[in-house]
């Protein structure tokens, strides 16, 4: 199947199986290795990918649904200098990475709250992340994380944007 879509910024028009795992696609065709294979089930979280602004579990959607559709994932969240985002600044200053292995799908839930929410209360972070598990790290750590990293966007959009 033909599919059209937007990957980190990039448009493709490719063709791609359209029954294989998104996750799949991502790391084999794409060579994205970012999202990582946990449960295979969509309890972990550490496949998720953000697909038109929202999280999703990348293991339990399939390459044919992004079809016309925007992904970002976590390759695709630094800034367009490479610089990493404030939300990956905030990850690491506040210690909310331990082995690393769940910090990709956790970064992505975290970015889709954010830009739902640029003022996300602690309620709204620990819902927004409720779909991702870490055996080895510390929950508050990341919560202070998306939350420091959600003043410093809204400081940023302000600078840039003082009559909004």
């Amino acid at each position: 199947m033909l599919i059209k879509f937007e990957l980190n910024g990039k448009r493709y028009e490719m063709e791609a199986d359209p029954a294989a795992r998104l996750l799949d696609f991502l790391r084999d065709e794409m060579g994205l290795t970012g999202a990582k294979e946990g449960c295979g089930e969509g309890e972990c979280g550490t496949c998720t990918v953000i697909v038109d602004k929202r999280a999703v579990h990348s293991c339990l959607m399939l390459t044919g649904q992004i079809d016309s559709r925007s992904l970002l994932t976590v390759e695709g969240l630094a800034e367009s200098d490479g610089s990493l985002s404030p939300l990956q600044k905030a990850f690491i200053k506040h210690g909310a990475i331990q082995c690393g292995y769940c910090t990709p799908g956790m970064l992505m839930s975290a970015a889709a709250l954010l830009y739902e929410n640029p003022d996300p209360t602690e309620e709204d972070i620990r819902t927004a992340i409720a779909g991702n598990l870490c055996r080895c790290g510390d929950y508050s750590a990341i919560s202070r994380a998306v939350k420091e990293a959600a003043a410093v966007l809204r400081s940023a959009k302000e600078e840039a944007c003082p009559n909004e």
